[in-house]
């Protein structure tokens, strides 16, 4: 196990910073910068959460009940397979560039969802969409690390995400309403956020960092073996894990064959990162990211409670409306308790981090009660009182809000920050209309209250026997969790900030083009 790197002294890359040790002092410019941040986490999270509850109605309305799966995993296949890749053209390109970029393909992928016919066309919408949002969310969290000391990246992630309090909060609502009048404009309504992002972003997030002499080493930088293997490996793990269940059954060689190839992809690509060849100058993913058992557990644990976050959120809807026989608005309306406290919660946890500089209590009680909320979910009824399912929702929601914030830090505590960026039983009939991923279609739907007493009560059944599996899984996922916070270990937090990236004096004027280089404003951060 590697020791941890000595904090060096703050370089005053930024004009924004007093004395080492001591609080920042923040300009107007930083601020802006940080609503801008806030401002399109905003629209991520108001994707998020309206997706959740719109996703049977747009289903449902494109008879796209066999492809529910791929319109909901698209995004989150490219979004992750993506992030690798952008890190690295961040730290050759600069991160304005790289934001400005994401966040346009984010605005058109958004644009081809709003406007699809069918299926496939939503599906592609949804992947360029993804493509755009992993590298905005990705660089969110990294430009907060090129801004502030470790010690306070918790409380300043925390306020980036507060205002997603308000997407999360409003979205199940404004999700149902759309879904009901006209659900295009879920994705419609990104693009001008997204629009005004954009301008605030060309102007005033002028970051440092280390411009190649040109374009051929720029290119030669870019470790396009390693993400080339790691996209294909990612996609290929994803495509099985997706179908295993749902479109085929977990014994099939069509989800079976994926899943070895993209493991055995994903195992290649760490020995590749680990001995590359002479003509990759920089790996994308730097074996010592994980050289101590604090980074691992850290990976783990954001990995555990990311995932766990997408699997409530996506199943919570589906209670409501297959078993309780809700509208979209009304189901959007009941996940509004969950989505209030995630991210109070997640405000509050940041500031605590700030505060206090220790990060294991906090993963421990997020872990405990974000373990406890789908164990309490198992209990759930299609007559479950309202009071109950409320506060099943909101022990869950405070755990995961907790882990949100915290988890970052807790892996930059033993990591120097030049690693920001590689961091982050029915009738026949029934049966034959509810399968193959159609009943994602129907849940939202009249289907199920139209049938017959007798068969809707059946279906009822199954689908709470569905959701009881569903909570279960994410129980035993987040006990796993518990297990890697008893392996971090306390780091103290830097209080000093050292990093190449930092904002520009104010005052700072465009470097004059020498011969041999690349032009500052094509290449500025």
């Amino acid at each position: 196990m590697s020791a941890e790197p000595s904090p060096s002294s703050t370089e005053a890359t930024s004009g924004e910073l007093t004395e080492p040790g001591s609080e920042t002092t923040k300009s107007w410019r930083f601020y802006l910068i940080i609503a801008t941040l806030s401002l399109i986490a905003f629209a991520s999270a108001l994707e998020g959460s309206v997706i959740a509850i719109a996703l049977p109605q747009i289903t449902h309305e494109l008879s796209a009940g066999d492809n529910y799966v791929w319109i909901a995993s698209s995004y989150l296949v490219a979004q992750t397979a993506i992030q690798p890749l952008c890190a690295q053209l961040s730290n050759i390109l600069g991160r304005r560039n790289l934001m400005v970029f994401s966040i346009a393909v984010f605005a058109f992928g958004s644009g081809i969802a709003g406007g699809a016919t069918d299926a496939p066309f939503l599906i592609a919408g949804r992947t360029v969409q993804g493509l755009g949002s992993g590298g905005v969310m990705m660089l969110i969290e990294l430009i907060i690390c090129d801004l502030v000391p470790l010690r306070e990246r918790g409380k300043y992630l925390g306020y980036v995400q507060s205002p997603t309090a308000i997407g999360a909060i409003v979205g199940p609502v404004v999700g149902g309403a759309l879904a009901t009048a006209n659900w295009r404009w879920i994705f419609y309504l990104n693009i001008p956020i997204a629009g005004i992002a954009m301008i605030i972003m060309i102007i005033f997030l002028r970051l440092n960092h280390e411009k190649p002499r040109s374009w051929k080493q720029a290119v030669l930088r870019v470790d396009w073996i390693g993400n080339a293997i790691f996209v294909a490996s990612i996609c290929s793990l994803l495509v099985g894990l997706v179908f295993g269940g749902t479109v085929y059954a977990w014994s099939s060689w069509r989800v079976i064959l994926p899943v070895v190839l993209g493991a055995c992809g994903w195992l290649c690509f760490h020995v590749y990162e680990w001995k590359p060849p002479a003509f990759c100058k920089e790996v994308s993913i730097p074996p010592r990211i994980f050289a101590n058992r604090t980074s691992v557990a850290g990976f783990y644990i954001d990995f555990v409670s990311s995932m766990l976050l997408q699997w409530v959120a996506f199943f919570w809807p589906i209670y409501f409306q297959g078993t309780r026989g809700t509208s979209p608005l009304k189901a959007g309306i009941y996940f509004i308790p969950f989505e209030a406290f995630l991210l109070t919660t997640a405000v509050v946890a940041g500031g605590l981090l700030t505060k206090l500089g220790h990060y294991r209590p906090l993963h421990l009680v997020g872990f405990v009660l974000s373990t406890l909320g789908p164990g309490l979910n198992i209990l759930l009824s299609d007559s479950t009182p309202k009071v109950v399912w409320v506060w099943f929702q909101i022990v869950d929601s405070i755990g995961r809000g907790i882990l949100l914030p915290t988890t970052l830090p807790a892996i930059m505590a033993s990591l120097p920050d030049s690693d920001a960026a590689a961091i982050t039983g029915i009738d026949s009939a029934v049966r034959g209309t509810l399968q193959n991923g159609r009943a994602y279609q129907f849940v939202s739907g009249e289907y199920v209250q139209a049938l017959p007493p007798a068969v809707k009560a059946e279906v009822i059944t199954v689908y709470l026997r569905a959701l009881r599996a569903v909570w279960i899984g994410a129980v035993a996922f987040g006990a796993t969790g518990l297990v890697a916070v008893l392996v971090e270990k306390h780091i103290p937090l830097r209080t000093e900030l050292d990093t190449k990236y930092g904002l520009k004096h104010e005052e700072e004027k465009a470097t004059t083009v020498e011969h041999g280089t690349i032009d500052t404003r094509t290449l500025e951060g």
